[in-house]
């Protein structure tokens, strides 16, 4: 069933923001001129960003915390959260997109490589600017959290962004989208960490067995990778925010969409690129 307020569309049909001829010469363009459109996430992005040991990819950070700002814009507030905090690169970028009296919450193990992973964590978000305050640091395991739980560590309040980043399974990726969409807040989205990599193709399977679950959720956009370590990113959001966000993201990344967007059949989506060229066959 095609889910409401997610429009079919068939191949091409964002190519009306440039023409033929500009599509074909669009080549892959700097990712430091990509912003986020606040400061203090743009200033992270260009001096502190590269400096913390981590994978997501600059882009991804940059447009993710965009998307943060149009959802402010759009009234949309609450914590954010990340299931695989790591080192905390893209923990921090989130935390610096976040309105006052908002809350980041970062879990994980905290055992890879080693038990020490927990104090660098600690220690990056104090040296880039995100006070204890701020942030809540969880060790915990994802795949066994409840939603109750999870909401009474953040006092009932429901997350605008969720980002997964945990355990490459399909079985922890399941666990880790139901949890995501148990307590998402209206208007919330969730952040899929290294969709369609080619180290883990088991992945795209649990998103389109839980979009089939879901109606009611559908992919807002592909943010497509740098390299193969900064990989590929889902957003996903309710249906009936689509639009909203859609049109949105088209105003603030316009030359960052490659035209011929992805289909999840029967439903389409933005592709967000540094590289928007189509193969010149004619």
């Amino acid at each position: 069933m095609h889910a409401a307020g997610a429009p079919r569309r068939g191949p091409g049909y964002a190519v009306s923001l440039m023409s033929g001829k500009q599509a074909k010469a669009a080549t892959g363009m700097s990712v430091e001129g990509v912003k986020s459109g606040l400061v203090e996430v743009d200033r992270y992005l260009d001096g502190g960003y590269a400096t913390v040991v981590g994978m997501s990819s600059r882009f991804a950070a940059a447009v993710t915390c965009g998307l943060m700002r149009i959802q402010t814009e759009l009234g949309v507030k609450g914590p954010v959260a990340e299931i695989g905090t790591f080192e905390g690169r893209f923990f921090i970028a989130m935390a610096h997109a976040l309105e006052d009296g908002e809350t980041a919450l970062g879990i994980d193990l905290f055992d890879w490589p080693n038990p020490e992973v927990i104090d660098r964590f600690e220690a990056n978000c104090a040296k880039h600017g995100v006070p204890a305050e701020k942030r809540i640091t969880w060790r915990a395991d994802s795949r066994t959290m409840k939603p109750e739980d999870f909401l009474a560590k953040l006092g009932g309040e429901r997350v605008r962004l969720f980002h997964v980043d945990g355990e490459h399974s399909r079985h922890a990726l399941t666990r880790d989208l139901e949890l995501a969409t148990a307590v998402l807040t209206d208007g919330g989205v969730i952040v899929l960490d290294d969709m369609l990599h080619p180290g883990y193709p088991t992945l795209m399977v649990a998103v389109q067995d839980y979009l089939q679950r879901h109606p009611e959720m559908v992919v807002l956009c592909i943010i497509d990778r740098e390299t193969i370590v900064a990989a590929t990113k889902f957003v996903i959001c309710q249906a009936a925010w689509f639009k909203r966000y859609e049109e949105k993201l088209l105003e603030a990344y316009k030359d960052n969409v490659w035209p011929l967007g992805a289909d999840f059949e029967p439903h389409w989506c933005l592709v967000l690129s540094l590289d928007t060229r189509l193969a010149d066959i004619v």
